[in-house]
Order: C-alpha cells, then structure tokens, then sequence
C-alpha cells in the first residue's frame, strides 16, 4: 500500500500515541502525531525547574510500577529506570503516621505493640462485620479497617480528593484490603518499580525519535482531517471528539500551589493531609522523586482537587451514574465511526496506571497491524467498555 493508505494519525503525545505511533512507523506506517499541548508525554510531562534544578513532575508526580515483564523491558528500552519505592505519608492529628495503613500505622495510631496475629484479630473486633457486600467506599473501609481508622486515613482525604461524601463513591475505588499486617510501607506491591533516570519526557521524547513519525505538537487535531488517513488512534477525551455535543464526561482536576524552600521541607516525596480543616489533599516534594540526585533548594506542590472546568486538564474520570449514562451514549456513537479507534485514558474514560496504558496501547497497534492483513475492519474499542 502507499499513500494515504500508509498514513496513519495519533492524536495524543502522552504514552498511548506515542507507543502506539512507534510500533507502526516500525511496522512501516507514515504516522503523524498531533497534541493540542506545547510539550509531549502528556500528564507524565517532566522538566528541570529552572531556579533550583530538580526534575519536576509538571501535572503531580507519576512512580512507575508493574509486573508486566514486557512493559517494563519496553521502557528500560528507552530510558533507564532506577530503583525507587513510594513511601508516602499523612498528617493527621498532629501526628504523621505511614501508609497504607500497616501494622507500624495500627500501633501507632492505637498505642499498642500488636504482632501481625494480634493485629489482625485487634481490626477484626474494629471491622463493622454486619456489612455483608459494601458497595459503598465507605461501607468497604468499615468492613475491613473501623470506624476509627476510616474516619482518620480514609474520610477526610476522599472528600477532598472527590468532591462527595465517600457514602456516594462505589467500593470499587478501594479496590483490596487497605491494610497490612507487617511493617512493609511500599506503597505499591508491583515486582517491578522504578523512575526514568532522566525523566519521562526523555523516554517519550526517544519513543518519537523515528523518521517515520512526525510530531504536530500545539495544534488540535480535528475531526474533518480524519479522511486523509488509513486509520485515526485518538486518545484524546472521548466526548471531545464529538465537540461535548451531547455534555461532558465528568473528571476531578487538580490545582497546583507551588512554593520553594531551601533545604529539605518535609523529608520524604509525598505527605498526604487527611483532615477536612486542611485545603489540600498533600504536598509532594520533587527531588526525592529522584533521590539518586542532590539539590540544596526545594520544589514543593501543594494539590487542590476540584471539579473539572472547560479548559481545565482533566484527571481522575467521576464515573458515578449520570456519567456512566452519558458515557455509554458516546461509546454508542463512537463505536458507529470509521477509522478511528479511541484509546488511552481520555479516549477510553478509564483512570489507567502508565504501565496498563502502555499495555493497551502496544495491544492496540498489533491488533491494528493483525486485522489489517486479514483485511478486517478495526474496532472503535479495543478494550470493553463499561
């Protein structure tokens, strides 16, 4: 095939059209790239500040962890990735505990020196075991850890971070037993966990670098240019693609207050603030991101979640009720399109960690390259949607 046939648009810098833009222009596909953005690697976007020199996570901080073997050599193809765990930590009651919740948290928080059996047995007379199937967030933390510990590491945060009380979010969004029974405070369970060296910009940046992809970096794609290609991976917001003809999606944004110290300000990369009386969900501090580099000054973020605006950048999708309805009203119509899959994120209405985004859009492009030599037609959705 030649021409338009072997043109192909990812609409999106960030990871999807960007993995995905690689593997055709590999594949031999022409691939233009386009983001409304000035810079690529979407809300993973990383760049040094220019009056202390820390590597700052421009839209929050992003910590890489999978244990999808085939994600993480893809990544460490293009950027090395070096050791780091995610401890984080909270403010509450003048006190600053651990998370998650672990057998150093119970202790501390109940003044006891519980082993992990006795621990268990001790939440267990705390959990409201009368709630049979919680549906509720706030049914499942008081299945699994108590009143009390709910109402200090869960409720306050959760209000903040979602705008609603927690009686109205789905149990899903707890998605395992918030607590653990030893004195592991790695945030995360993955095998595989680590930072770029260099940032995610960097690897971005040498995911791009082939001659066959050309990057459209400030300019909007729209939808009239979908003719001039063989096929369209968007994964920019799926309701924007229709111009928000039929309302928006809801998303919760976040609202940065950035502030310098010089020394180290709070000592680890991230503080939650789990109580209501205290505006911002956290503060991160961005050179402990990368604690393989020295800097005497700081840069700190504190974050404000609120509801998503036109025009603000969207972040966490609500996917409460009414937005499940309007969703399934723009799957229908996208699903009626043409040569255009919708992928990523936005383009899917999903919160998605960077390695599962990664996954799917490397799924997406064999799929692509798959039901093109059978002469099939693509799919608008890889993945189900729901």
């Amino acid at each position: 095939m030649t021409g338009v046939h072997r043109r192909i648009a990812a609409v999106g810098a960030g990871l999807t059209g960007a993995v995905i833009a690689r593997d055709l222009a590999e594949a031999g596909y022409e691939v233009d790239v386009f983001d409304s953005r000035s810079h690529i690697a979407g809300n993973c976007h990383t760049e040094r500040d220019g009056e202390t020199g820390v590597l700052v996570h421009v839209y929050g901080p992003h910590i890489f962890h999978t244990d999808d073997e085939e994600v993480w050599n893809y990544v460490n193809r293009y950027e090395t990735f070096l050791p780091y765990k995610n401890r984080v930590k909270t403010t509450v009651g003048g006190q600053v505990f651990s998370l998650p919740v672990n057998l150093h948290t119970i202790n501390q928080f109940f003044g006891k020196t519980l082993r992990p059996d006795e621990a268990k047995a001790f939440i267990e007379e705390q959990a409201d075991t009368s709630i049979a199937d919680p549906q509720t967030f706030e049914e499942q933390a008081l299945r699994f850890v108590g009143r009390a510990l709910y109402e200090a590491f869960f409720e306050g945060y959760t209000r903040k971070q979602w705008g609603c009380a927690p009686s109205a979010l789905p149990a899903s969004i707890l998605k395992r037993l918030p607590v653990r029974f030893n004195y592991d405070d790695n945030y995360f369970f993955h095998r595989f966990q680590g930072m770029p060296e260099n940032g995610y910009t960097a690897m971005v940046e040498r995911i791009l670098d082939h001659p066959a992809i050309t990057l459209h970096l400030g300019e909007t794609f729209r939808r009239d240019q979908a003719g001039e290609y063989a096929h369209v991976f968007y994964s920019g917001p799926l309701d924007g693609y229709f111009d928000y003809e039929d309302g928006r999606l809801g998303y919760r944004t976040l609202d940065f207050e950035r502030f310098t110290f010089q020394g180290d300000y709070q000592g680890c990369a991230v503080m939650n603030y789990g109580e209501v009386s205290v505006p911002y969900t956290r503060i991160t501090e961005h050179k402990h991101f990368a604690p393989w580099e020295q800097h005497e000054g700081s840069v700190c973020y504190r974050e404000f979640a609120r509801a998503c605006e036109p025009g603000d950048t969207p972040y966490y999708p609500i996917r409460l009720v009414e937005e499940k309805a309007l969703l399934a009203h723009y799957v229908e119509k996208a699903s009626a399109e043409t040569g255009v899959t919708f992928a990523g994120r936005l383009g899917t209405y999903r919160y998605l960690d960077m390695d599962v985004t990664i996954r799917e859009a490397l799924d997406t492009a064999r799929r692509f390259k798959a039901v093109t030599e059978k002469g099939e037609t693509m799919p608008a959705f890889v993945v189900a949607m729901g």
